[in-house]
């Protein structure tokens, strides 16, 4: 079963209200038209931007377009007047085969109002626009894109005002994705901007469409789907170092840096937009220490203190561990944090290891180990960090240690308005109330699939000491309100703390007292809390992204999407005299690569014998096998059954697919759901019914 992910019928269908209004966009290099009738369009095309290069086809043979369009002569030699090309006989379901296109690319294709012609229904339209797109690409450049411009409700998106029930529409985004196309923009169809264009074709006559409100829906190339690869990490965890091998769903989240100094990610925006906005209120400091992914037996037990608990983390055996050299020791390791000069990045692998877009079908799952695999055998089991809490409790306990020896405080931070140009303190030193110092970095959740759960996620945790006559939780849930609230994250008190809400979000941090085994007794009249926020659904949600996945994106021009200086013009530094006099600032709007996705969704029945069963195996292997593209994994139904005396489980599992950034076809859902399918007969061994 499939249906289109729609959003709200009443949302502004224009992805982009800053672009250019006019409908036909920038011209740059070679335009094809296909499909033309009296070439009245391609006639303006030439007036209106002469140094375009034109080629305009038609179907129909040169004497048949002048007895059947009136005025077609005169356009054609306005276009080879203009040194454009006219071809006819020209089939724009078969463009590849076409001799006289031969060697051709162009940046973009047009076709006006298609049309099977004469009284044809919606399933042989829907096919003309398959084949169209299917033929197109192979004349397409790489970075090229598709006009296609429909009656207003024949497209089947919600940009069809009013919008037609999407199984008597067109479905013009489902053909396009057989051709791995997405939908980027939707434009209002402009005829009178090119002059002289007379509408004609209806029904395989010289009569115009109804273009009123006709929309043009502009596609360009899917990014190809990326298969995991295996990727190892050696890291320094306490006193020894540790090579491991990352859960196979998880690769895609390493070695990204989102986070460092120069990046402009939207995360990182974010995360520079709540520390100087809480900068206003106390001192703010950043650890620069580089923290490990992995997490030993210790801190461990630190890490399901902040309520998410131990079962969600993802346990890792070491491949091989190495104790750290003694100071007494020949230099022949590293320092921890640094790296030979010949020696690659974490997750970083030779052409001779692992090429990008190999994949081990042997490969295990999460949890489950080959007899023959390469790791030590009762060896120590680590896990990768679902928090950064107990590494901030120990930063913060090797400080106090430093400065009751009077020596240097290796675990400090640098301030907030110290790494950032622009950033404002306040003057009047009784406006702080207290002192905040943490980190930032990356933290893994085994969480079942579903559309607001991600596995990996940036976590913010600031932790501080304060006089509790100040009442700094209530005070910091005021600051963040301030910051948030206008975009729609609401502060909800409970006991113990604040917790920070978003639609659809849900949970996107909180304000809670400090718990940890490492903190030692406070002193009376000082509280310690913790401030700890999910950057990904808070980027989420500031930005207004459809998807969590879209942070992700390999896009190398994603993140110029997102000018540094966005909240800028609403930044807390300013005084409230000077907020009162604006408006409420309206969320920093943002469209996916693909508009109008379509939603897929599948079942998978299967076997499974006597041995308890753990769906987080099926969630790892869903998340692998969907290269990205899975929403959520439902258990929809099970039963068992006895065969003599051995006990047999049956499970029913619906999978959704979904993507905001890759074509997702029907085939290519399918080719999806099949290899999860035979992942969970070779890893799992359970029979697929």
């Amino acid at each position: 079963m499939s249906q289109p992910c729609l959003p709200d019928r009443d949302s502004d269908p224009d992805p982009d209200p800053d672009r250019d209004p006019d409908s036909l966009g920038h011209l740059s290099g070679p335009v094809l038209l296909v499909g033309e009738g009296n070439f009245s369009f391609s006639a303006a095309l030439c007036r209106r931007s002469p140094e375009t290069r034109i080629t305009a086809t038609c179907l129909q043979g040169e004497d048949e377009v002048h007895q059947l369009h009136q005025g077609a002569a005169a356009n054609i030699q306005t276009i080879r007047a203009a040194g454009g090309t006219v071809l006819f006989g020209v089939d724009c379901t078969r463009l590849g085969g076409c001799a006289s296109l031969q060697g051709l690319v162009f940046r973009r294709v047009v076709f006006n109002f298609p049309h099977c012609g004469r009284k044809s229904g919606v399933k042989k339209n829907r096919e003309l626009l398959k084949n169209f797109f299917l033929s197109c690409v192979q004349v397409l450049a790489d970075h090229g894109d598709v006009h296609v411009t429909l009656c207003n409700g024949q497209g089947g998106t919600p940009a069809d005002r009013p919008m037609r029930e999407w199984q008597n529409s067109w479905q013009v985004v489902a053909m396009a994705t057989e051709a791995d196309l997405v939908l980027g923009d939707v434009r209002p169809f402009g005829g009178g901007e090119v002059g002289s264009y007379r509408c004609t074709g209806y029904r395989s006559q010289d009569k115009g469409f109804h273009v009123e409100k006709a929309l043009v829906h502009v596609f360009t190339r899917s990014p190809p789907y990326l298969t995991p690869v295996r990727v190892t990490m050696e890291e320094t965890v306490g006193d020894q170092r540790v090579q491991y091998r990352v859960p196979t769903e998880l690769s895609d989240y390493m070695s990204r840096d989102f986070l460092c100094a120069d990046s402009v990610h939207p995360v990182k925006l974010v995360q520079d937009f709540v520390l100087n906005g809480l900068e206003e209120r106390c001192s703010v400091s950043m650890t620069t220490e580089p923290l490990p992914l992995l997490l030993d037996a210790k801190h461990r037990r630190t890490a399901s203190l902040d309520g998410d608990g131990d079962a969600r983390c993802y346990e890792i055996r070491p491949l091989r561990r190495e104790p750290l050299a003694s100071d007494e020791d020949p230099p022949d390791e590293d320092p921890p944090g640094l790296r030979r000069p010949d020696e690659d990045p974490p997750g970083v692998h030779r052409p001779d290891e692992d090429p990008p877009g190999a994949h081990r079908p042997d490969e295990d799952p999460p949890g489950v180990r080959r007899p023959d695999e390469e790791t030590e055998e009762g060896s120590e089991v680590f896990v990768l960090r679902p928090s950064l809490l107990p590494q901030v409790a120990e930063l913060r306990v090797r400080r106090g240690e430093a400065r009751g020896r009077g020596g240097r405080d290796t675990g400090e931070g640098v301030p907030v308005g110290e790494r950032r140009e622009g950033s404002r303190r306040r003057e009047d030193p009784g406006a702080s109330v207290g002192r905040l110092w943490g980190a930032s970095g990356l933290v893994f959740r085994d969480v079942p699939v579903s559309p607001w759960a991600p596995p990996a996620f940036h976590q913010l945790l600031l932790r501080g000491r304060f006089p509790a006559a100040r009442q700094p939780i209530p005070t910091l849930g005021r600051t963040l309100e301030r910051l948030l609230s206008p975009r729609g994250v609401s502060v909800v008190t409970e006991a113990g703390g604040l917790r920070l809400t978003a639609q659809p979000m849900g949970a996107v941090g909180g304000v809670t007292a400090s718990v940890g085994e490492e903190e030692e007794e406070e002193e009376e009249g000082w509280v310690r809390v913790d401030v700890t926020l999910n950057l990904d659904l808070l980027a989420a949600c500031l930005f207004s992204l459809p998807d969590w996945r879209l942070l992700w994106s390999r896009d190398p021009g994603f993140s110029k999407r997102f000018p540094p200086d966005l909240f800028l013009l609403h930044h807390p530094s300013l005084t409230e005299e000077q907020q009162q006099h604006q408006s409420p600032p309206p969320p920093p709007l943002f469209r996916g690569p693909s508009l109008f996705p379509r939603r897929l969704s599948f079942d998978v029945s299967f076997w499974t014998g006597p041995s308890a069963w753990d769906d987080r195996k099926l969630h790892a292997l869903a998340r692998e096998a969907g290269l990205g593209a899975v929403e959520q994994v439902e258990l929809i139904d099970s039963f068992s059954r006895r065969e003599g005396q051995t006990p047999r489980f049956s499970y029913c599992y619906r999978v959704t697919y979904l993507s905001h950034s890759h074509a997702l076809s029907h085939a290519k859902g399918l080719e999806l759901h099949r290899r999860l399918e035979s992942l969970l007969s070779s890893r799992l061994h359970a029979t697929v019914r």
